[in-house]
């Protein structure tokens, strides 16, 4: 039972009546366990006596009693005029010190999927939360559209109409927690509809692959070169799929030439198929303005997909699709089978953070600290690894650099992680039984300061002398 009173705080005891035990001995006996359960603290307040007898049923005594033996017993402290709290004496030892992460040793991390966390724009987003609290309809705090809510809709074609050169009606789309769950919820549908061999780009975004995996759909790899996906290789695969990152190739930075969009676009009218277009970091160009977005040339076959895990960050957890209107029931339909919707009051934030010019803003600004980064790493390869030149537009947060063709890429990377630096082999980013490629690392900077940078890449110099010499060794 719960103990209530009009001044006093709740307590939950259980009493047993068909038990032999006095009533007053299971009182006793039930606050000592939650004492030393720790489920109520040193200085935690205790009903009345009054207040407590009239929640369990007994009379008034009976609690006097108890309250009066544990206080004896140093469970209990009364305090004239404050009432009873527990003991502070009762306060339990200090649990062990965490035990320290296995990557505490990690001086720095280039991890190619993280943004600037630190850069996250805290003050703008609360004032957009607050507004959304103060205006959104209240119909936005029920279960909400399976597609998402109307404003956002809008404020998201506005943007990427805008910004992206999408050709996006609101009723085409759909907002999700973000690329991975957006980009199940289509995959699912277009292998319902019969299209079972998807087609990934070789290399290229790992959780793509990752994700068809889970769901069991066959995917073949398709070569990238200078100027991104193979197309004429794509049409060998027997793919009705493809999954593609046009404006930026994950990871080797390329951008999808004009005539292979074309060739793309073409492709997938051909086959009745469509394209995936991951547009996951195109707002962050730093050579020319971003090159705009493949779903423009042919709205009816291109999906586009876009999150604010790169933008703002990943814990905002929100993504979208602009799909073809042929598809858009037959996704909002599955997704009504499966978790409904995403949170309305984060949905009505962003839509407010977006139509206000909070997330331009945002995004000036953080080009600039990218770009920094950027330079930062470019400089510091420049001074100790002058042999290796990264390749790939200036854009995103990552690049890739190739190292020498005699590399192991695997020792590097165990080499340099044993020395406080992380760096990811391009083997990393491979589907199984691609042809050879020359080694390569992928070097995100992100979240990677240029003094990091410059410290990183003079490990990683050291580290990969140290392994080349050992391999020349061997011969």
């Amino acid at each position: 039972m719960t103990a209530k009173g009009s001044t006093s705080p709740d307590l939950l005891l259980m009493l047993d009546r068909s038990r032999p035990r006095s009533l007053r001995v299971q009182i006793e006996a039930e606050l000592r366990r939650a004492i030393r359960a720790g489920r109520l603290q040193p200085g935690s307040a205790l009903p009345s006596t009054r207040a407590l007898a009239v929640d369990l049923g007994v009379t008034r005594g009976v609690v006097v009693d108890a309250y009066d033996q544990l206080t004896a017993e140093g469970y209990l402290l009364s305090r004239p005029g404050s009432g009873t709290v527990v003991s502070p004496a009762t306060a339990r030892p200090a649990s062990s010190p965490p035990t320290v992460p296995a990557d505490a040793g990690v001086d720095v991390d280039f991890y190619a999927g993280e943004s600037d966390l630190d850069g996250f724009p805290r003050s703008a987003w609360a004032r957009a939360t607050r507004t959304a609290l103060q205006t959104m309809p209240t119909s936005e705090l029920a279960y909400g559209h399976v597609q998402g809510i109307p404003s956002l809709r809008h404020e998201l074609a506005d943007y990427l109409g805008r910004v992206r050169g999408v050709d996006a009606a609101p009723e085409h789309i759909l907002v999700g927690h973000g690329f991975n769950h957006v980009f199940g919820l289509v995959s699912r549908v277009l292998r319902d509809s019969g299209r079972t061999i998807f087609a990934v780009e070789d290399p290229g975004y790992d959780r793509a692959r990752a994700g068809l995996e889970s769901l069991g759909i066959a995917y073949r790899g398709v070569d990238v070169d200078d100027n991104g996906l193979v197309v004429d290789q794509l049409r060998a695969t027997g793919a009705r799929v493809v999954v593609v990152t046009p404006a930026h190739q994950h990871p080797t930075g390329v951008v999808l030439t004009p005539e292979r969009r074309h060739e793309l676009v073409d492709w997938a009218q051909s086959v009745d198929g469509y394209v995936i277009e991951d547009d996951y970091d195109a707002e962050y160009r730093y050579d020319r303005r971003p090159v705009g977005a493949v779903q423009g040339l042919a709205p009816d076959r291109v999906i586009h997909a876009g999150t604010t895990s790169k933008a703002l960050a990943p814990g905002v957890r929100l993504g979208w699709l602009v799909l073809p209107p042929a598809l858009v029931d037959r996704v909002a339909d599955h997704r009504r089978t499966t978790d409904g919707s995403t949170s309305g009051i984060l949905q009505a934030t962003f839509a407010s953070f977006l139509g206000n010019g909070d997330l331009d803003r945002h995004l000036r600004r953080m080009r600039r600290v990218y770009r920094q980064r950027r330079d930062g790493l470019v400089a510091a390869l420049a001074r100790w690894l002058p042999e290796l030149t990264p390749s790939g537009a200036a854009a995103g947060l990552h690049v890739l650099v190739r190292l020498p063709p005699q590399a192991d890429e695997s020792e590097v990377v165990d080499r340099t992680l044993a020395a406080g630096v992380r760096v990811y082999p391009l083997a990393q980013y491979r589907p199984p039984h691609g042809r050879p490629l020359p080694p390569a690392l992928v070097l995100g900077y992100g979240s990677v300061t240029p003094q990091q940078s410059d410290h990183g890449v003079r490990v990683l110099a050291t580290t990969l002398e140290e392994a080349l010499r050992t391999r020349s060794g061997r011969r």
